[in-house]
């Protein structure tokens, strides 16, 4: 497949919809605020909209994989209606101090490690040179710089330990989703002007 299109990863919980430990209730999927508007942007931008998330739960026996199915039903569906097609929905079900003994593993899929971002790309053509991975801890800053996309913090109090090394130090903080997106859309119109014949 060629590689041709540039991507935005965006973590779930924390950082697209509000963070409640291990829920697979559709009904209680709270958008963070401005993250439809900010997806709205980058898609009208031409990013490819991608959700990479650890799902610590099934390993732990919270719930089981099916279930996020339905989970990713309800995002597809609520999007849809603000105009905002998603490309993809990669899950990592695993943890190696997993209770659930087909998900207790070590593996490269689950942040901080880049596997869902690699298989997003093997999948749909994907340049992770030019793509970005936006979350709200450094685990997805690290995910994003492994794969070779630049990396956006949000700064809302989600990341608590601030263990940094130069593959968790992200180019970009935000405060909200919103302002993430303007921050990418800003660098990506620097850099398409950068590249314009002069006059």
């Amino acid at each position: 497949m060629a590689v041709t299109r540039r991507a935005l990863f965006v973590g779930k919980d924390g950082t697209l919809v509000e963070d409640i430990p291990y829920n697979v209730d559709p009904a209680q999927l709270r958008f963070t605020p401005g993250a439809v508007q900010a997806l709205q942007h980058l898609h009208a931008f031409g990013f490819a909209l991608f959700v990479v998330s650890n799902q610590t739960g099934v390993a732990l026996g919270r719930f089981d994989e099916r279930a996020l199915l339905g989970v990713e039903r309800a995002l597809r569906e609520r999007l849809a209606v603000a105009g905002v097609a998603l490309a993809g929905m990669y899950w990592c079900p695993h943890h190696p101090q997993g209770t659930a003994p087909r998900y207790a593993l070590h593996c490269d899929c689950r942040k901080p490690l880049p596997g869902l971002l690699w298989r997003a790309a093997r999948e749909h053509g994907l340049d992770l040179a030019t793509s970005w991975m936006l979350g709200d801890i450094l685990d997805d800053v690290e995910a994003g710089r492994r794969a070779g996309c630049r990396t956006v913090l949000l700064d809302n109090g989600h990341e608590t330990q601030w263990q940094i090394t130069p593959l968790r130090l992200p180019h970009l903080l935000a405060s909200d989703t919103r302002c993430a997106a303007d921050a990418i859309l800003a660098v990506e119109s620097m850099a398409a002007s950068a590249t314009l014949p002069a006059a």
